[in-house]
């Protein structure tokens, strides 16, 4: 395998990176990891020693290769056009990846990631598929996640419609063995089960089942996927000097500049594998983000001028090559002349994102033993779902969400520009359909506070985000403001069998978190969107912008005969 790494570094940050290189070297970092010894980084060997084993995930999916190229020829077979996966976090994000960077092969199905409660979001993927050539996965570690049965319940009655219909044979899945997952599948006779490892987490297990049986069903080449995995994992056992370990000198750069304040983890990628930002994310932020310590992720943030950014960045770029990159090529080379920390990962082609799990999955358990943080817990995830429930019970016997403070536009922008120091991010939570438009309106707004109040933006969609950035929201560094931004999400849909909607069910998510949030003394903004969500984002924009002085017309006098005189 071709590793191509640069660094382009001031002196005096290049040097703490040595530093930190010397720290893991000094305490047989490295070799204590492949050991798994939870002791490097708590004597509580408690949700560490049974969260390891994507450390050698590759070889054990090595073995079902076959099985995988096979699931995929027999779903081809079977005339299978739409592939639905219902999952959260860990479950969905890494084949979000997948698909937008490989898209389906020749006659293979389209992959759908489903993961929110947003009807609108929900109808959307409903009205995309054909529901009688459709397979439904249902990907859940725990096998009780929330969204994933409500999502199944509306997918099963929608199936179950259609005159023909395969019933359980259209479904699949994807969980931990024992789970009630496991049995649900087993009673309903799905096509399939999965019962992946249990000692891997949910954001560590892309290169397990959870990633790979979407891959193959979209025709990506599973085996080639290993394979660069393979070559990055042998690579992240070299021990000292450990400037030739990928995994671990990636550690030492983000866990040294983030004890200096550059914890801004910003990631920057080539427009085909845009969506890695989206994965790292949920890695690094529910990894490190925790005991008032953390790397904060900043992904698909627009680009502004090099000269808009504070003293803390890091940027890594991963370039894929012969992909459109010239525009981002100025960028970087524009960072490094302002002197920005910039490292830069080149990708021979799209199977390198294997390599790149990998790299990072190494990364962050080694940046959390050089931080002192436990990256395989997750001890504030589930004061959302706590709040959630009683969000809901209150619901269904008062018939109305609790009582909450609505900030106006002009609200939410005294707010933003008063907690806006530098330093600080602003997370963007938004309960909303995406489309172009709403797209375009949130990356307006990240545009207008990183170019005119130099913050750090981050933006996620309602209920993702809890899956993915929550828990750096509320155990991370106190430096965050955030932005909840929530459609009307009307019309409504029906959850068969469950006496709430999936608008009751989002409603219930954000205001559990807002809840959550301000138990952590967080600042946080709760703005209703109202009939027009876009023209609200629009506005909020628009009022975050520097005005502009408005030059009086020049009124040039003429010489001559006044008017009206002859």
């Amino acid at each position: 395998m071709k590793l191509e790494t640069h660094r382009s570094f001031p002196s005096e940050l290049q040097s703490l990176v040595v530093a930190a290189n010397a720290r893991l070297s000094a305490s047989h970092a490295v070799e204590r990891l492949w050991a798994r010894d939870h002791q490097l980084w708590k004597q509580d060997p408690t949700d560490i020693t049974n969260r390891l084993g994507w450390l050698t995930i590759i070889d054990y999916m090595k073995d079902r290769t076959e099985e995988l190229r096979t699931l995929g020829t027999l779903a081809k077979k079977r005339g299978i056009r739409d592939v639905v996966l219902l999952g959260m976090g860990g479950s969905s994000l890494g084949p979000e990846v997948l698909r937008a960077s490989f898209g389906p092969s020749s006659r293979f199905p389209r992959l759908w990631v489903l993961d929110s409660t947003v009807p609108g979001w929900i109808r959307q993927v409903t009205q995309a598929i054909d529901p009688a050539r459709s397979l439904f996965i249902l990907a859940s570690k725990s096998g009780g996640t929330i969204e994933v049965m409500s999502l199944f319940a509306h997918f099963w009655e929608l199936v179950h419609q259609i005159k023909g219909h395969q019933s359980g044979e259209q479904f699949l899945a994807i969980t931990d063995p024992g789970t009630g997952l496991e049995k649900l599948a087993a009673e309903h006779q799905f096509w399939r089960i999965f019962t992946n490892p249990p000692d891997i987490g949910g954001r560590y297990s892309v290169l397990s089942y959870f990633g790979l049986v979407p891959a193959a069903l979209m025709g990506i080449d599973v085996t080639r996927l290993l394979t660069r995995g393979t070559a990055m994992a042998q690579a992240c056992r070299i021990q000292p000097p450990l400037g030739q370990n990928p995994g671990a000198d990636l550690a030492a750069t983000m866990a040294s500049l983030a004890q200096t304040g550059r914890n801004k983890v910003t990631l920057i990628a080539s427009p085909q594998i845009a969506t890695f930002g989206l994965w790292a994310e949920q890695l690094l932020a529910e990894s490190t983000g925790k005991e008032g310590k953390g790397l904060i992720p900043v992904a698909s943030e627009p680009l502004v001028s090099p000269t808009a950014y504070g003293t803390d960045r890091l940027f890594v770029y991963l370039r894929l090559k012969g992909d459109r990159n010239r525009q981002l090529d100025r960028h970087i080379a524009g960072l490094t002349r302002q002197g920005h920390p910039v490292l830069t990962f080149t990708l021979q082609d799209r199977y390198d994102l294997a390599a790149e799990f990998f790299r990072w999955e190494v990364a962050t358990a080694l940046a959390g033993h050089l931080l002192g943080i436990h990256p395989f817990d997750q001890p504030n995830v589930q004061e959302s779902k706590d709040n959630t429930a009683r969000v809901l019970e209150t619901i269904q016997s008062t018939g109305r969400l609790p009582k909450q403070t609505h900030a106006t536009v002009a609200q939410a922008v005294a707010q933003l520009k008063r907690h806006g120091r530098p330093g600080a991010y602003v997370a963007i939570l938004a309960y909303a359909t995406p489309s172009s438009k709403m797209e375009q309106a949130i990356r307006s707004l990240r545009r207008t506070l990183v170019s005119h109040h130099h913050v750090t933006t981050t933006a996620g969609y309602g209920p993702r985000y809890l899956h993915s950035t929550g828990q750096l929201h509320k155990g991370g560094p106190r430096s965050g403001l955030f932005l909840q931004l929530v459609d009307p999400m009307i019309p409504d849909l029906n959850i068969p069998g469950k006496p709430f909607t999936f608008r009751t069910l989002a409603q219930a998510q954000a205001a559990g978190d807002i809840q959550a949030l301000q138990a952590h003394d967080q600042q946080a903004i709760l703005l209703s969107l109202g009939k027009n969500p876009v023209a609200t984002i629009q506005a909020l924009t628009k009022s975050l912008a520097p005005r502009t002085l408005t030059r009086r017309p020049t009124i040039r006098r003429t010489r001559g005969r006044r008017t009206g005189k002859k």
